[in-house]
């Protein structure tokens, strides 16, 4: 049940250590002086975009960061100076970042809301607002899959409460009883709304009680009841005794930004009450009075705080620029390369099967690979893909979740960032949209704003398309959104041995992997698959078929349809080749225009809407690369332009069929 302690205008019981209260006294210095000379610099021109003040909250950061070990994580929000401060970030680097500099901890690509440090195991701050929570409890799973006692902080705003993620982080969290802290600094306004307006609980802590999660309300500008709280928190997450919840009653002194160009709603008394309470004189005095500082010492920490300062803006001043090599260098982790079988197999396998096997395979060779989502523990999976894993790797590997898409895929983020390798189940991908902050602001572009340095080696996979029956919701081929977003691997085979190596190399690969499969492949006919231990190079396409007359580009549950209009098209003499992308992005480029000035036509195929699908950017790729090779306009081929209808004859006119296909070859070949 949550609690509430009173707040109180100073520090009344002197319970810390003197060492320990000069610390959090000289990192709350440090922040303070940071963000006023950060605000400097910012009216200067130096700091540009915008930086969002800590100044009025120091007292939260530097109390927990005072508590946490070296190997403990902290993920922040969009005002996280203060918070990267107290665990320790170096104010050179930090500077410099915001500077945009190549020197900064970032490089220069991500700026004052994503500075991040992953040798102290600072996570970063965060511009998506409540996204540390999700990112958290991966991290927190993490460690709890290691058997370690380290522990997650996860810092956020009172408008972060009112996210979806947080119910789900926080249920997901008390379910697991993993080893994070979610810290509420609640500073009064969400950018400029009163909490009050927008927030139904009197305190956002009362929420932990529906989640069976200890919640209490402290005085946010009290360091020493921050320390006292919080150091009991981490003690019962190290026991294994799961999470809390802590609100902090605070108060920013600046607008939300610093490019701020709203009014300002706050009444001044309201303002000046606050900044009358403030943490540093709090702190101070309880120094003073219990006589752990003179005000000689507290001047010379002032002093030394600033020279420190002063020589972090010139080290940022002094910092080269950035280089487009380097930014582009630091979208993707390289991808390993591999040998495929030389010799195929008589054994076959389902779609379904393959894709188990590569799983088993892969988890028995790797620990750090754990499978999570919707029933694909007891169940196996609503398509027989996880059946028998948890059998032979336990609850702990294959985790059956909450109906919480957003979270538990941003817990595979957050378990991937702190170096495990988690297989993500979407068990119909056309939920993926629930997904798409935490897949396209967070997976994606994480290794990318920390500079090129972390990995994300994530998979998230599951079926879609149509042919099953399953109507609109159910029943959509959503790859295109995926292939636009730089940072994401998309995979997407077409075979049972395609399924299996790929599955293999998108597990062992360090990027995120959004991993595509078909119904229609599932219940289609199986296929060749070495028992053996393999993995196909991930970006390498695959010719099924060797023409001479037009290239059928086909991908997934179309490639079966493409190479049985070409058995049916060379009857009427004409020779069809027939490529496998097998990888949407990166795409084999080479392969593509290989078969293109071979055959001089071609025709794209795929199940997903024919405007803006894939195939688009397939003919763009074409006439960019090898107009001069065409000798007939590009044919597509992609699903009709309508949500997915139940009825069974109607899908059979959705989908692409074999004699559409047939049709565009005997047309580009008029």
């Amino acid at each position: 049940m949550a609690t509430t302690r009173a707040a109180k205008r100073e520090s009344s019981n002197l319970t810390l250590p003197p060492d320990k209260l000069e610390e959090i006294y000289t990192t709350m210095r440090r922040i303070r002086a940071f963000e006023e000379r950060t605000a400097e610099l910012f009216q200067e021109g130096l700091v540009k975009g915008t930086a969002h003040s800590y100044v009025g909250e120091e007292a939260i950061a530097s109390a927990v960061g005072s508590i946490l070990r070296d190997d403990d994580y902290m993920a922040s929000n969009h005002r996280g100076h203060g918070h990267c401060i107290a665990k320790g970030a170096k104010l050179d680097r930090m500077m410099a970042e915001l500077m945009g500099r190549d020197t900064g901890y970032c490089r220069g690509l991500g700026g004052s809301m994503h500075i991040a440090d992953m040798n102290l195991n600072i996570l970063g701050a965060n511009g998506i607002v409540g996204a540390a929570m999700p990112l958290s409890t991966g991290t927190a799973l993490a460690a709890k899959l290691r058997g370690t006692d380290q522990v997650v902080v996860a810092f956020f705003g009172d408008g972060g409460s009112n996210q979806g993620i947080f119910h789900e982080s926080l249920n997901l969290a008390s379910v697991w009883k993993l080893p994070v802290l979610f810290i509420c600094e609640n500073n009064q306004y969400a950018l400029s709304t009163s909490y009050k307006r927008t927030t139904s609980a009197a305190q956002i802590s009362d929420r932990a009680i529906g989640y069976q999660v200890p919640g209490v309300t402290i005085d946010g500008n009290d360091p020493v009841e921050v320390y006292n709280v919080v150091e009991e928190a981490v003690a019962r997450a190290r026991a294994g005794e799961g999470p809390t919840l802590i609100e902090c009653l605070t108060y920013r002194w600046g607008q939300h930004s610093l490019r701020a160009n709203l009014n300002d709603p706050r009444p001044e008394q309201e303002l000046e009450e606050w900044i009358a309470r403030d943490p540093m004189k709090v702190i101070e005095k309880a120094l003073l009075d219990n006589k752990v500082a003179t005000q000689k010492r507290l001047n010379e920490i002032g002093k030394e705080v600033a020279s420190e300062l002063e020589e972090a803006v010139n080290y940022g001043k002094d910092s080269p620029e950035p280089n487009v090599a380097m930014m582009e260098a630091a979208v993707y982790s390289p991808h390993a390369t591999y040998t495929e079988p030389v010799s195929k197999t008589d054994r076959e396998l389902s779609f379904p099967a393959a894709l188990n096997e590569a799983l088993e395979q892969e988890m028995k060779r790797d620990d750090s690979v754990f499978v999570m989502g919707e029933d694909v523990g007891e169940t196996g999976g609503i398509f027989t893909v996880t059946k028998g894993l948890m059998d032979k790797f336990g609850e702990e590997r294959v985790r059956d979740t909450p109906i919480s898409e957003a979270t538990f895929v941003g817990c595979g983020v957050g378990a991937a960032i702190a170096g495990m390798r988690p297989v993500v189940e979407i068990q119909i991908f056309d939920f993926i949209a629930l997904t798409m902050d935490m897949l396209v602001n967070q997976a994606a572009k994480f290794r990318y704003m920390l500079g090129g340095g972390p990995t994300v080696p994530l998979v998230v996979r599951g079926p879609q398309g149509g042919g099953i029956r399953m109507a609109a919701q159910h029943s959509q081929s959503l790859e295109a959104w995926f292939t636009h977003v730089p940072g994401l691997v998309v995979v997407a085979p077409s075979t049972p041995y395609d399924a299996k190596g790929l599955l293999v190399s998108a597990i062992r690969d360090d990027n995120p992997v959004i991993f595509l499969e078909t119904k229609l492949s599932y219940v289609g006919a199986g296929g060749p698959v070495p028992e053996e231990l393999y993995a196909i190079p991930i970006g390498k396409a695959d010719v099924k078929r060797q023409g001479t007359d037009v290239t059928v580009l086909a991908t997934m549950a179309m490639v079966p349809r493409a190479l049985t209009a070409a058995t049916q098209l060379a009857r009427e003499g004409i020779d069809v080749e027939v490529v496998d992308p097998r990888t949407l992005r990166p795409l084999d480029e080479e392969t593509i225009l290989a078969s293109v000035r071979k055959t001089n036509r071609l025709v794209i195929v795929h199940e997903a809407w024919q405007t803006g699908g894939f195939g688009a950017e397939v003919s763009a790729l074409a006439v960019e690369k090898g107009f001069d090779y065409l000798d007939a306009p590009i044919q597509r081929v992609g699903a009709r332009d309508v949500p997915m209808p139940y009825n069974d004859e109607l899908e059979l006119e959705v989908i692409p069929s074999i004699e559409r296909i047939a049709n565009a070859v005997r047309d580009v070949m008029r």
